[in-house]
């Protein structure tokens, strides 16, 4: 969260030449509703079912840059599907920039609208930082970084682990 995954993954579809694709975009268009809509009106349980029914769609997708919500880890499924043909990267920055970032994205968060604040926010970093660590290919430090420079550093990972230059390569 806030780490700057959807403005990176931007940057770097446009780098590679490959579409860019988001879960939560294409489990908004599909459900008529907003994320925060989902949450509120359906519940978590019922986004993270559409979450992972869309992470199976995606992941068969080829030469595009998937950006997927926070909470793709909650569910080991995701995972292994998105590292079947694909590359993922764990965008992280330490937690005083998280918290900050947040403050300047009021109500965008759907697991923060119901209140706790920066305990909230602890509890979920605490919670997730670890399946973030253990699922990612390669980790990235956002805190000091542009989105420019971000999407430089994967950009190039991605070129030298699939061996072949930026009109063939794919990534996740």
């Amino acid at each position: 969260m806030a780490t700057g995954k959807t403005s990176a993954a931007k940057e770097v579809a446009r780098k590679l030449g490959r579409r860019y694709v988001s879960t939560d975009d294409l489990i908004v268009e599909k459900s008529k509703k907003t994320v925060a809509q989902i949450f509120y009106e359906e519940g978590e349980e019922v986004f993270r079912k559409k979450e992972v029914n869309t992470v199976e769609e995606v992941s068969k997708m080829r030469d595009v840059v998937i950006d997927c919500g926070g909470g793709v880890v909650k569910n080991r499924v995701n995972i292994d599907r998105l590292k079947q043909n694909g590359i993922i990267f764990l965008l992280k920055a330490e937690f005083d920039a998280i918290l900050e970032r947040n403050s300047k994205q009021e109500g965008k968060r759907p697991l923060l609208m119901a209140g706790g604040g920066t305990e909230e926010i602890r509890r979920m970093f605490n919670f997730r930082d670890p399946l973030y660590e253990n699922s990612a290919d390669y980790v990235i430090d956002t805190t000091e970084l542009s989105v420019e420079e971000v999407a430089e550093k994967v950009t190039e990972i991605v070129r030298k682990s699939c061996g072949i230059g930026a009109s063939k390569s794919k990534k996740k």
